[in-house]
């Protein structure tokens, strides 16, 4: 692997380091800074020319200092004369807004795509996008990985029997995953129908499947404020769940959610570390698995021109 280079941002160097370990490389030598006046400011330190380049780096918040941030590196490694560049994006922000659904609004998502693009990534490659069709906003190749093997693992290890657990979706737009994720543990699924008075309001109507003593397992590809999952969680106590695991892939954590999630009757939070996770944020209810093992498989399979997808055999 004498030509693949490695670099990250400041968004999450931790999963970074953890990624390069697994590789046996070292992270590439840059430095990611700002000016006075705020501007970001980037410096390669080694050469990259007809390397195999790939910088990792989650748009998460704050999202336009990380976003900016990945579309300055993109354009210096791309000046330096790199032979690829692979944008390693383990949390895609700007993502709710994949589509109108009200006049006049915007199409964030494909916005961000463009972006991205037009600094001149070559490919892409992220973990549980928000929605799937993301992947079309992109005019380049993007992997898409899914945090699914290393959560049913972690749920499998917990020898629950089949028919104790069911698989719940905090909503109808969820199915798909709450469906992919019982088939992995062989159990069923059920789905929270669901709407939104607001964008910060959500109002649980009913649920559809038998959750009656069992242990539901609320499964999102990300917990922001935590209204939905909490509230989901109330809508299962009083449909007589027996208790309630919440797992997501994204802990965005914007507030009040750890509060939300404190006082929920939700017993565990499963989370994975695409976004990292402060300190005065963790708390005793929470799981973090790491995804640093699929990243570094994925980065390796690209770089030999190997199959992704076969990671998930």
């Amino acid at each position: 692997m004498n030509n693949l280079k490695v670099f990250t941002g400041n968004a999450n160097p931790e999963l970074s380091k953890e990624i390069v370990k697994i590789l046996g490389i070292e992270l590439g030598d840059i430095e990611v800074g700002r000016f006075p006046d705020g501007e970001v400011r980037v410096k390669i330190k080694e050469s990259v020319r007809g390397m195999d380049v790939f910088i990792i780096q989650p748009t998460s918040p704050p999202v336009n200092e990380n976003l900016m941030e990945l579309l300055v590196m993109i354009d210096a490694i791309k000046r330096a004369s790199a032979k690829r560049i692979t944008v390693v994006i383990p949390f895609y922000g700007y993502a709710k807004q994949d589509r109108k659904t009200q006049p006049r609004e915007p199409i964030s998502a494909k916005l961000v795509a463009n972006l991205i693009t037009s600094a001149g990534a070559s490919r892409v490659l992220t973990m549980d996008l928000h929605a799937g069709q993301i992947q079309g906003f992109f005019d380049i190749p993007v992997d898409h990985l899914v945090a699914e093997p290393i959560i049913s693992k972690y749920i499998k290890d917990k020898n629950y029997s089949p028919g104790d657990v069911v698989v719940v979706s905090p909503d109808v737009g969820g199915t798909a995953r709450a469906r992919s994720f019982s088939a992995r543990i062989h159990t069923h699924f059920a789905v929270i129908d669901k709407y939104r008075p607001s964008y910060l309001q959500v109002e649980v109507e009913h649920i559809v499947g038998d959750v009656k003593e069992k242990i539901a397992i609320l499964l999102d590809d990300m917990i922001d404020t935590a209204g939905s999952i909490t509230k989901g969680a109330q809508a299962l106590v009083k449909e007589g769940a027996k208790s309630i695991i919440a797992a997501a892939t994204h802990p965005i954590f914007s507030p009040p959610a750890k509060e939300r999630l404190m006082e929920s009757p939700i017993e565990e939070i499963i989370v994975t570390n695409t976004i990292p996770i402060k300190e005065e944020d963790k708390f005793n209810k929470l799981t973090i698995l790491s995804v640093a093992p699929l990243f570094a498989e994925a980065i390796k399979n690209i770089h030999f021109n190997e199959s992704v997808s076969k990671i998930f055999e």
